[in-house]
């Protein structure tokens, strides 16, 4: 494939992914591996060649994928050309790109290779959300980023790709003006503020996040699989048959509480653990480019990650606490921008920090004042909100108790109903706090919410990136005077809603956050 006389050349991956290709396999297909050897029929020798025959797949698959991939950045586009049985054409158009994603496993880190994700906004069926150059070295990698995201930058690659991304930045920025004085852009092109990194202390907020003791779990899913394949059971092991034993035969209280505080211990330290790979060497920075900034998140321990999301495709910011989090004064920033993945760490801007730190990393991130954005004071909603609230929490709780006190005289468990009527009041307070914490507010720049209990989210979303709204209202919401209001947009989740407003202040809302949208149904 040979490029016109003006347009840039096609470039192949590093040829060092030929041997990250088949040691990820490799790693991947071990515990495979390990089985046929140890179970399989026949002499050990015999049992090799299908190890063998998968490891020569991997090789073949990835000189293949090799030599049949190609990319280039032209001054409107990203091309990616890959494929020899099945081609695939990408092009993704370079203003549609909303973040750039490094990522670098360990194995990658050895041979000093990174991954890049582009994200990109789809025009249409034909255009692809994004690729992925898998994988290509470190300088590279970072030329990659700059340029796309940075789209006045020139698009030729450096004469010596192992040079550094610092030389080639340096070397932009001493580039002779084309005319005229440089604008303040311009000038703070290369520039880099950290606005914040990572403090250990924060470990104390690990064991009260959901994701890291599901991840526990998913280890522990992990190893129990990886033994049931290899056919050990942990019970023919003298030490542990034995602890099984005295467990069985102590009072049931003693065994449930000596369990319950093994997973608890588990459940800490595998927290920590995990935190500490996830978050490990965190800084976010801000960027400046010609064009205008970016953030930049990096952080990881076996893999590296860098995120970077242009300014320009920020639409606010959300600070999430999740009902433990919040009961240790914790809280996570997150950014609303277009092109982020879905995972809920995808978006994160910090890991779980103090509450005032959360607020503080959302207000210099969206160049804001705390008290005009995420800690903006918010209007409280009408007590037929509360209603609403009591009445949902209340009625499943009450039918719940009605519910085990009949199945306790059934099966004649006197205590099954007496306990149950602690529903009530934990109900009771759920419902009391959901309304403490609904509330709304519009700032200069910013429309703020809030809402939840179990899950507290609290979001400062721009109000030029609302694109629309959405009115929802059931028959009891009508009866009571009161709608949900959504303000839709093309960040984050997509749309963040107004819970429970009353329904003619939830259209002066929606007309005072985007003028003139909703003018005749409030004078209607």
């Amino acid at each position: 494939m040979t490029p016109g006389p003006d347009e840039p050349p096609w470039r192949r991956l590093d040829k060092r992914m030929l041997a990250v290709t088949p040691l990820s396999g490799a790693v991947r297909l071990l515990p495979v591996a390990v089985v046929l050897l140890l179970t399989g029929q026949g002499d050990a020798v015999g049992r090799l060649w299908v190890p063998l025959g998968i490891a020569l797949a991997l090789v073949l698959g990835g000189l293949v994928r090799w030599r049949t991939t190609r990319y280039r950045l032209t001054p409107d586009r990203v091309e990616l050309h890959t494929g020899w049985l099945r081609r695939q054409r990408r092009s993704v158009p370079r203003d549609r790109i909303r973040t750039v994603d490094l990522t670098a496993k360990l194995v990658h880190r050895v041979f000093g290779l990174s991954v890049v994700h582009v994200s990109a906004a789809s025009g249409s069926s034909s255009e692809s959300g994004g690729l992925a150059l898998d994988a290509v070295s470190k300088a590279e990698a970072d030329r990659l980023r700059h340029e796309l995201l940075d789209r006045s930058a020139a698009v030729a690659p450096p004469a010596d790709e192992g040079a550094s991304a610092g030389e080639s930045m340096s070397q932009l920025a001493s580039a002779p003006s084309t005319g005229g004085p440089a604008r303040p852009a311009e000038r703070q092109r290369g520039r880099v503020d950290e606005l914040a990194r990572l403090r250990w202390s924060w470990l104390r907020f690990a064991p009260l996040t959901f994701s890291s003791v599901a991840g526990v779990g998913a280890v522990f899913a992990a190893v129990y699989n990886l033994f049931d394949d290899l056919g050990v059971d942990p019970r023919d092991v003298p030490a542990v048959d034995e602890a099984a034993h005295r467990l069985t035969a102590a009072p049931i209280w003693v065994g449930v509480g000596v369990v319950g505080a093994l997973l608890l211990v588990v459940a800490v330290v595998g927290a920590l653990l995990l935190f500490a790979e996830r978050w490990y060497a965190y800084r976010l920075t801000r960027e400046f480019t010609t064009d205008g900034s970016a953030l930049r998140v990096r952080r990881g321990l076996l893999t590296r990650r860098s995120l970077s999301v242009s300014e320009q495709r920020l639409r606010g910011a959300e600070i999430v606490e999740p009902l433990l989090l919040r009961a240790g004064r914790g809280a996570q920033t997150r950014a609303l921008a277009t092109g982020l993945s879905r995972d809920p760490q995808g978006s994160a801007l910090q890991p779980p920090a103090p509450r005032r730190e959360a607020h503080r990393v959302a207000a210099v991130a969206l160049r804001e004042h705390p008290e005009l954005a995420t800690l903006a004071p918010l209007l409280r909603h009408p007590r037929a909100a509360l209603q609403r609230r009591l009445t949902r929490a209340l009625l499943p709780a009450s039918a719940l108790v009605v519910i085990a006190f009949v199945v306790g005289e059934v099966v004649s468990v006197a205590w099954l109903g007496p306990v149950s009527l602690v529903l009530l009041p934990v109900a009771l307070l759920l419902a009391l706090d959901r309304y403490r914490n609904l509330g709304h507010q519009l700032t200069a720049r910013y429309l703020v919410t809030r809402h939840g209990s179990v899950r507290r989210r609290t979001v400062a979303l721009q109000r030029t990136g609302v694109i629309g709204w959405t009115f929802r209202q059931s028959v009891f919401q009508r009866r009571a005077g009161l709608v949900d209001v959504e303000a839709v947009t093309a960040a984050g989740a997509g749309g963040y809603p107004v819970l429970d407003v009353a329904a003619r202040d939830g259209v002066l809302l929606a007309d005072a956050t985007t003028p003139d949208l909703l003018t005749r149904f409030t004078t209607s």
